[in-house]
């Protein structure tokens, strides 16, 4: 009885042509969406009804439509279906930008005519009209939001430790509730809350920085509480455990082990809190108040933050309206890009602090 053997293939070429086969070349989604937008172009053009919105939501349905078709001849069902699932999904994020990009060429087009060095050199004690600029509203922002940072971190991160290192039973569902329950909460009862914390101290009326940093830390505690505790439980439980195996007591094991591998994360999550409070502007205009002059005293009179400075510029207008109008963009972009710095510097953070694994 003889056996057959089956050849095996000469070369690598004609088994890599056997796993590409039935699939399209790379370039041709590419050529697919550049022949779709110049053929709808022209259809729009001869019709005399060109523009961009219209062109760019019908030439997506054409693009769609024929790499589909293409893919489904070629690759079959569940390639095709994959290639609109991803089309779809591109659409989602190219939608979700749409609003910032906006929001942000809205404030550089409007804001870059009094970014110069008088806008972060003087405040408005005396201005009435042209000129002026925002660094009393600059070193408030500054100062109210370190203020909040401070109180904030500390106690959300030990309460972060203690939901998922030592909380157990019904107070560990409690407060998990009620950090629930203040992540949700309007920003303009933090402020509320702070003014009548402060009025049975100090009495009513009472104006501080101080009290803006109570009432953000009311609405950064939750955010940093959620982002460190997701952290803290990407830890390995294998590295607590051999912690505890050489007897390393709990307190160090969270202190020397499980901080360490997670303060890339803790970090990150604590700035882009920081970022999510410090352009809050209901709470500031309750309990911190808005004035015209310097204030570097967190215990003392009103203190001026960018978020007020750019509301209270728009919205009482002076003789030279178009002056306090650009103060007000400028504010805003100013406050645009520290939030952009903030997230900036999370991220160099999280990539220089996390943990070098070897490979």
């Amino acid at each position: 009885m003889t056996q057959t053997m089956t050849p095996a293939p000469s070369s690598t070429g004609g088994m890599q042509s056997a796993l590409t086969a039935s699939k399209l070349p790379r370039w041709v989604p590419a050529a697919t969406l550049v022949g779709s937008v110049a053929v709808v172009w022209m259809l729009f053009a001869l019709m005399g009804t060109a523009n961009l919105a219209g062109v760019l939501v019908v030439s997506a349905i054409v693009f769609s439509v024929v790499l589909y078709a293409l893919s489904l001849a070629i690759e079959g069902r569940r390639k095709a279906a994959d290639r609109i699932a991803t089309i779809l999904v591109g659409v989602a994020f190219l939608l979700a930008l749409i609003p910032l990009i906006s929001v942000f060429y809205t404030a550089l087009t409007l804001g870059a005519g009094r970014f110069d060095a008088e806008f972060f050199s003087s405040s408005m004690r005396n201005v009435v009209g042209a000129g002026g600029g925002a660094i009393h509203a600059i070193t408030g922002t500054v100062l109210i939001t370190l203020a909040t940072a401070v109180i904030s971190i500390p106690i959300g991160m030990l309460t972060a430790i203690y939901l998922v290192e030592y909380g157990t039973g019904k107070l560990k569902a409690a407060i998990t509730f009620l950090v629930d329950v203040m992540t949700g909460i309007p920003s303009i009862v933090a402020g509320l809350f702070a003014y009548a914390l402060l009025s049975l101290f100090l009495g009513p009326g009472v104006r501080m920085g101080i009290g803006g940093a109570i009432a953000l830390s009311v609405l950064m505690i939750p955010v940093v509480v959620r982002s460190t505790e997701e952290m803290l439980k990407l830890v390995p439980n294998e590295l607590r455990e051999a912690s505890y195996a050489l007897g390393v007591p709990k307190y160090l094991t969270i202190l020397k082990v499980v901080l360490p591998t997670s303060i890339a994360g803790i970090v990150t999550g604590a700035i882009i809190a920081i970022a999510r409070v410090i352009g809050e502007t209901a709470p500031l205009l309750i309990i911190a108040g808005f004035t015209t002059s310097m204030n570097y005293d967190l215990f003392s009179d009103r203190m001026m933050t960018l978020p007020v400075f750019a509301y209270t510029q728009y919205a009482q207008q002076g003789a030279d309206a178009q002056a306090y109008i650009d103060r007000a963009w400028t504010a805003a972009l100013a406050l645009i890009l520290i939030v952009m710095a903030l997230n900036l510097v999370g991220r160099l953070i999280a990539k220089l602090f996390s943990p070098k694994l070897a490979r």
